[in-house]
């Protein structure tokens, strides 16, 4: 395979996370420095899953009809012009209104882009791929922390926004550069999308579901990973901050060491691709990721919780390198946007569920005992997913092509 086109989309990636990085960090501060409430900042984490939730309903319909590479590009250019206004705005509620019309631009954005990439790359080079985008990602995870730390000092958190916004738009111009790679040539401004479509759409995910029970089965499972660590990242800082008394600066050099696991991790599966199963990946990451929130649950210093930090990220480079390949495998790119989607509604759901949980769980308690809980009920899962990737009658969902 030539690797112009997929490293130009990887440099797109690469682009668009660094900028998000510092689109995140940059508008925590400056709704912080509004209101000086945590609950504010909480609000605006909960706007993603709740965008999630809105759009998944219908936004399957759109992806798997509208052409890729046009869809991602427009959606680059939409969230660059709704981040350039941000800055403008004093209103703590239209900043809100803003926040979800941008989140509904990305989670539109996600599943596109997935498939785009399921159809870029060929089934031979995907694991290699998705290692390579995953260390992107983890690079990102650095670098867009401290790009917005330099902005901060250079400038304002405003000015932070504003070049995001720029950085999407060169995004959408790499993506410019990328193949057309629609066989048919359908459009979604030439068909009739109503509710009768939406619905008949649904129906074929759940006959797909039905047909294929163990591929949902692995999905739903992996979701469950995300809802887990979506609820206990969210207890992260306060359990950094008040119980191992950490300070704000040893906690962001906490989180770089999660970063460097990352990254480590995503070195090992980048040269390791074609001999690392898919079902040994998801299976140590899925045991491994949450003994890592365990070792952080029970840490008692920087030097433990520092350990936890790189075993969870390490490993969950693993995890999702072997669920995403999986993923592209065996799910037909035709209903891959619908089947995200709709199954995404599941996720964001159960993510507002179990994160309020834990939130008022640790409002009521100590968050050291919710913290471990969590960690122990995380693992139980992991238990639970290398048990079903096991399977040996189910070995040929694992299968690779290789060259």
């Amino acid at each position: 395979m030539k690797w112009k086109n997929p490293l130009l989309l990887l440099c797109g990636i690469g682009i668009s996370n660094i900028g998000a990085w510092v689109y995140l960090i940059a508008l925590n501060l400056i709704i912080l420095d509004m209101t000086r409430s945590p609950l504010s900042i909480s609000i605006l984490y909960m706007l993603l899953p709740i965008a999630t939730l809105f759009t998944n309903l219908w936004s399957g319909s759109f992806i798997d009809r509208f052409n890729k590479r046009n869809l991602m590009i427009f959606l680059d250019l939409f969230r660059a012009i709704f981040i350039f206004t941000l800055p403008f705005f004093e209103s703590l509620f239209l900043i809100y209104i803003v926040v979800f019309i941008i989140n509904i631009a990305n989670t539109i954005f996600e599943p596109t882009s997935m498939v785009y990439m399921t159809k870029l790359i060929p089934k031979t080079n995907r694991q290699r791929f998705n290692a390579l985008r995953n260390f992107i990602n983890s690079c990102g995870f650095i670098l867009g922390p401290s790009i917005a730390g330099f902005l901060f000092i250079i400038g304002t958190p405003n000015l932070a926004i504003l070049l995001n916004s720029f950085a999407l738009i060169l995004s959408a111009i790499v993506i410019l550069l990328l193949p057309n790679v629609e066989i048919k040539k359908e459009d979604i401004l030439l068909q009739k999308i109503n509710i009768a479509l939406i619905l008949n759409d649904w129906k074929s995910v759940f006959q797909f579901s039905k047909t294929n029970v163990y591929v949902t089965l692995i999905y739903v499972l992996f979701s469950l990973v995300t809802v887990f660590m979506t609820a206990l990242d969210s207890l992260e800082a306060a359990f950094a901050t008040e119980v191992l008394s950490l300070s704000d600066s040893t906690y962001g050099f906490l989180v770089s060491i999660a970063g460097v696991g990352i990254i480590a991790g995503s070195l090992v599966n980048t040269l390791f691709a074609n001999k690392l199963k898919l079902n040994v990946l998801i299976g140590l990451g899925a045991f491994f990721t949450p003994i890592g929130y365990i070792i952080f649950a029970f840490s008692t210093d920087f030097i433990w919780a520092s350990i936890g930090f790189f075993t969870l990220t390490f490993f969950l480079s693993f995890a999702n390198i072997g669920f995403l390949t999986f993923y592209q495998n065996n799910v037909p790119v035709e209903i891959m946007g619908r089947f995200s989607s709709i199954l995404g509604i599941l996720e964001a759901g159960l993510i507002i569920l179990l994160t309020m949980t834990f939130g008022l769980s640790a409002e009521q308690f100590d968050i050291r005992p919710i913290y471990i809980l969590g960690s122990v009920a995380f693992l139980v899962l992991g238990l639970i997913i290398i048990i079903f990737v096991s399977t040996k009658s189910k070995r040929n969902y694992y299968e690779q092509v290789l060259e």
